[in-house]
């Protein structure tokens, strides 16, 4: 569903911010993306959406490469920036009427599934407003909305509960379940390293642009003796990585 192989990104010929990054996220399948700040979380999402060109590598969205057939592929995507700035001058509502309008979404169809996610998002009252006058819990939960709105096969967020009260992200790991069980790829990154324990089928960990380790947690424990929560896991290869650099 989704698949980078050697991905490299370097900025102004210095150190690589992504450095020969491989991995896979299967069908149904949620996959956090953990790492430290600068650990090129960020950079690898903007990669993957094409909002930023590779150095090298390759990356294929539902089988379709990113680089060679960029808008067939971007059709297959939902994104969810980490500080969602955009369309400041719209209202929300005519912001999801854009993107309705963008991939040919019949009227009625995007209007029931508009309100489905908006309730769940407490989120129908705002749709007037414009989005410049909105919190940043607000943006992040309509653009999640408009994310959502043409049924993305690869669903990628990249830092999705910054920002927001309990109730709005116990619901939004809730629309990550629900879309992963409709066999469809999320794939998000976070620093909270809790939360990805609780809903991810597998995690990538990476530091300094190199991934450290791909697969379950209960894999990763058994890599790292000693172990019994993720945290620990976690900041342990990190450790261990900057004591092998």
């Amino acid at each position: 569903m989704l698949r980078l192989l050697d991905v490299s990104k370097s900025y102004n010929n210095s150190e690589k911010a992504v450095h020969n990054l491989s991995l896979h996220v299967n069908e149904g399948e949620i996959f956090g993306f953990l790492g430290p700040n600068g650990a090129g979380k960020s950079t690898t999402i903007k990669l993957i959406t094409g909002i930023q060109p590779l150095d090298s590598g390759t990356i294929k969205i539902n089988n379709l490469d990113i680089e060679k057939a960029p808008l067939e592929a971007k059709k297959n995507i939902g994104y969810v920036a980490d500080v969602p700035e955009y369309f400041m001058h719209f209202k929300g509502i005519e912001f999801l009427s854009f993107l309705r309008d963008i991939y040919k979404i019949p009227v009625e169809n995007a209007e029931k599934r508009i309100e489905n996610i908006a309730s769940k998002l407490n989120m129908l009252y705002a749709l007037e407003g414009h989005i410049k006058n909105y919190s940043h819990g607000m943006k992040k939960k309509l653009f999640i909305i408009g994310s959502l709105l043409h049924s993305p096969k690869v669903w990628i967020l990249d830092e999705p509960l910054n920002g927001l009260d309990p109730k709005s992200s116990h619901t939004i790991k809730e629309l990550m379940k629900d879309h992963a069980s409709q066999g469809n790829a999320v794939f998000f990154s976070t620093h909270m390293l809790a939360i990805a324990e609780e809903v991810c089928h597998r995690i990538g960990i990476i530091d300094r642009g190199q991934k450290l380790f791909e697969g379950t947690v209960e894999e990763i424990k058994k890599n790292v003796q000693n172990q019994t929560s993720l945290e620990n896991l976690f900041l342990e290869l990190i450790d261990d990585d900057h004591n092998a650099n």
